[in-house]
C-alpha cells in the first residue's frame, strides 16, 4: 500500500451513506405530502430537509377604467375567466385541511361535475386534524365546476366548487 493510498477517500459507508438514504426518503416525502420541512431525530442523529416555498406578493392593481365608447351604452368586457372566488355560486372551504371528493377512497365521489344537489346535502368532506368534516351544499343547484382534487390540501375561504 503506497502513501497516495492512504490519501485516497474511502467510499461512503457508515453514518454518511446513512445520511443520504435519510435525506433522500425525507426530501421524497416533502414532494409527496406538499409539507415544506420534516426533521427526525433518531439516536442522536438528527437530519432536517426543508425547501423554500416562493411567496410571490402582487401589487393590487387600479381598476381599469372603460375607454370612451363611440357607441353610448357600450361597454368594454374584460376577455378571460372569471375569477371562482367573485362567482355567486361558489362553495368555500369553511376551514384548512385536506379534500376528499368521496366518503371513502374507493367509493364514487359524493358529487360530479353536472350533478344536481339540494342544500345541505354533502357535496365533499375536509379532514381537519383527523377528523372528517361533511361539507354541505349551501344552496340548491348543479354543480357547474369542482375546483379541487381529491387529496387535495385547501386554505380557509378557498373556493372548492360551483353550484349553479
Amino acid at each position: 500500500m503506497t502513501a497516495a493510498d492512504k490519501d485516497a477517500p474511502e467510499p461512503a459507508t457508515g453514518i454518511s451513506a446513512v445520511n443520504e438514504e435519510i435525506v433522500r426518503t425525507l426530501a421524497r416525502l416533502l414532494g409527496e405530502t406538499n409539507l415544506t420541512e420534516i426533521e427526525i431525530e433518531h439516536g442522536g442523529l438528527r437530519v432536517r430537509v426543508a425547501r423554500q416555498s416562493i411567496v410571490t406578493a402582487v401589487a393590487p392593481q387600479a381598476p381599469a377604467v372603460a375607454a370612451p365608447s363611440a357607441v353610448p351604452g357600450v361597454y368594454a368586457v374584460a376577455d378571460g375567466p372569471m375569477d371562482p372566488s367573485k362567482h355567486p355560486g361558489v362553495v368555500t372551504s369553511p376551514m384548512v385541511g385536506t379534500t376528499y371528493r368521496s366518503p371513502e377512497p374507493e367509493a364514487r365521489p359524493f358529487v360530479d361535475v353536472g350533478t344536481q344537489v339540494k342544500a345541505g346535502e354533502t357535496v365533499l368532506i375536509i379532514e381537519a386534524m383527523k377528523t372528517m368534516n361533511q361539507i354541505p351544499a349551501p344552496r340548491s343547484g348543479t354543480v357547474t365546476q369542482i375546483l379541487v382534487e381529491d387529496g387535495q390540501p385547501v386554505e380557509f375561504g378557498e373556493p372548492l366548487m360551483i353550484i349553479e
